[in-house]
């Protein structure tokens, strides 16, 4: 297991590199171009460059999240080989600087949703929550401008000001795409850059939509194990994988995610680890990591991933935003510097209990 932390780069990510460096156990950054727009070829130059400035720092560049899909790929347009030859050259660029694990989702229009990105608890910490009657009550447009105001003076990853000034022509792009069509577009996106994925060896981990369902009448096809079984099933490639978020699978209330990730054994390439706390139907909010401070039982789930012979990367997904730090909503350093720590011992904890051949 490689424990890594996200990281948006310079001029966009307050948290340096150096901070990051002395978190016990972190070996590496997932990285990424922050300022580079979906469908735009990523440059060589730029991620050699990413990448020297991390191993600078003593980490290693461990992967990427995101190199984004053009919602032209994932509403199937005429032009959309166009944009997944711009994807693949991305492809290229990154496995040319060795760099072999790539994060994406395939959500339309909307990344993560959340009604509230400053959620008070009952600790004096705040956290991203979701109401879905708070969704239902405001159009698209609202809610991305609702995010803007609430984002503290940063660009949130897929709430980009760009993608607000076109969130009515994106609406109507998916106007005739349902679940069957928007899964068949994911797949022959993901078939079209299957030989380039070989040839440098790299591992595409799509992540789960969040919430696990709908949103503004939207079609969510990556919503539960089943679902992500069949995608890899129709592209049968050990390079497709996904990334296993129990954050975005634990927004359903029912979700068995130990046994979701023993069903995808051998092809989860990356894992996101969080905790949230259900407070209704339709509703949620982010919790520490710890397992009795939410609904998950996280000490369940880090079993399942090392008894299903995951060796990958994990990073803490949001954190609760505590210690009166000001920064990116959900990505803040001091709740995810804890919840490392957390996940660290939960780790070593099955490990060792594995070694031993003690069952917990």
């Amino acid at each position: 297991m490689k424990m890594c932390f996200r990281w948006f780069g310079p001029g966009f990510d307050p948290i340096p590199l150096a901070h990051i460096r002395q978190i016990p156990g972190v070996r590496g950054v997932i990285g990424t171009l922050y300022d580079l727009p979906a469908g735009a070829p990523w440059p060589r130059d730029r991620v050699r460059a990413l990448r020297e400035q991390v191993e600078a720092a003593g980490l290693e560049l461990s992967g990427i999240e995101s190199v984004n899909v053009h919602d032209a790929i994932k509403a199937g347009l005429p032009e959309r080989d166009r944009y997944i030859e711009a994807y693949i050259a991305s492809l290229k660029a990154l496995g040319e600087e060795d760099v072999d694990l790539v994060c994406y989702n395939f959500m339309p229009v909307f990344d993560w949703t959340r009604s509230d990105l400053a959620k008070p608890r009952e600790d004096g910490a705040t956290v991203l929550a979701y109401d879905q009657a708070a969704v239902d009550a405001v159009d698209p447009e609202a809610a991305f401008a609702a995010v803007e105001a609430a984002s503290g003076g940063f660009t949130l990853p897929g709430w980009e000001p760009e993608r607000l000034a076109r969130v009515r022509e994106l609406f109507e792009l998916y106007r005739e795409v349902d679940e069957e069509r928007l899964l068949e577009n994911l797949i022959y996106f993901a078939k079209a850059i299957m030989p380039t994925c070989a040839r440098y060896g790299i591992r595409m981990a799509i992540h789960p939509d969040d919430p696990a369902w709908p949103v503004f009448g939207l079609p969510r096809i990556v919503t539960g194990g089943e679902r992500m079984l069949r995608f890899l099933k129709a592209v049968d490639d050990p390079l497709n994988g996904v990334t296993l978020c129990s954050g975005s699978l634990g927004s359903r209330a029912d979700a068995d995610i130990p046994g979701i990730i023993a069903s995808l054994a051998g092809r989860i390439h990356f894992a996101h680890l969080r905790n949230v706390r259900h407070t209704g139907p339709g509703r949620f909010e982010e919790a520490a990591h710890l397992s009795g401070d939410g609904s998950l039982d996280m000490y369940a789930i880090v079993k399942a991933l090392y008894e299903s012979g995951f060796d990958g990367a994990i990073r803490p997904d949001h954190g609760r935003m505590i210690w009166g730090e000001r920064g990116m909503p959900g990505y803040g350093l001091y709740d995810r510097a804890l919840g490392i720590a957390y996940l660290n011992g939960l780790w070593e904890a099955v490990e060792k209990e594995g070694r031993n051949g003690r069952s917990a």
